[in-house]
């Protein structure tokens, strides 16, 4: 069962946050992250990203996606409202980096990503969303903007007792090198681009 494991605080560039570190036991290595702005107003709606780990787009900055860049608009328009960043440590939509990293070498070679994923045995998807809604339960928010394009996000909090007032869109003009991905994440994934 996933727990607050501690808290503290956290002067980031985008200001002063309080950040939680979520787990099944304290000791874990890889924590789900909240990041909430100190000015935050629980109890009203609050904006909120979903955010799923992105070591090499949000990290080091890959311009294989529009991770990075998503990440921070999304902290901008979170610093701007006092909202929240929920980080899920779910990297390469649940697989891991290695096996992102396997995938990036059968993209390479003419996959996309989404047949990159299934030929190395996983689902398109491997991501659980709920694990935000619990994050979300322990703050205490009941209602929120949701910064997204993903489709899947919505649903995992339409379906759940979080109340979503509205969608904010976080558009990343495409490149060169990410231009197959956003198409893939645009036509057979349906997110809003």
């Amino acid at each position: 069962m996933l727990k607050r494991q501690v808290q503290a605080n956290l002067p980031t560039k985008w200001g002063n946050y309080n950040i939680f570190a979520y787990a099944e036991q304290h000791d874990h290595q890889q924590p789900h992250i909240a990041l909430v702005h100190v000015d935050a107003n629980t109890s009203d709606v609050v904006p909120v990203r979903i955010h799923s780990e992105c070591i090499t787009g949000d990290l080091f900055g890959s311009m294989r996606c529009d991770c990075g860049e998503q990440f921070e608009a999304s902290m901008n328009i979170i610093q701007k409202n006092k909202g929240v960043m929920i980080y899920l440590r779910q990297e390469g939509r649940g697989i891991g980096l290695i096996n992102k990293l396997d995938a990036y070498n059968l993209q390479d070679v003419g996959y996309d990503t989404i047949e990159a994923n299934v030929h190395l045995g996983f689902d398109p998807d491997e991501r659980d969303f709920d694990i935000a809604i619990e994050i979300l339960r322990d703050l205490n928010i009941q209602e929120i903007e949701l910064i997204t394009n993903n489709p899947e996000k919505i649903a995992a909090i339409d379906q759940s007792t979080i109340t979503l007032v509205k969608r904010i869109p976080v558009i990343i003009p495409s490149k060169r090198e990410n231009e197959q991905y956003l198409k893939v994440k645009q036509d057979i994934m349906g997110h809003l681009l």
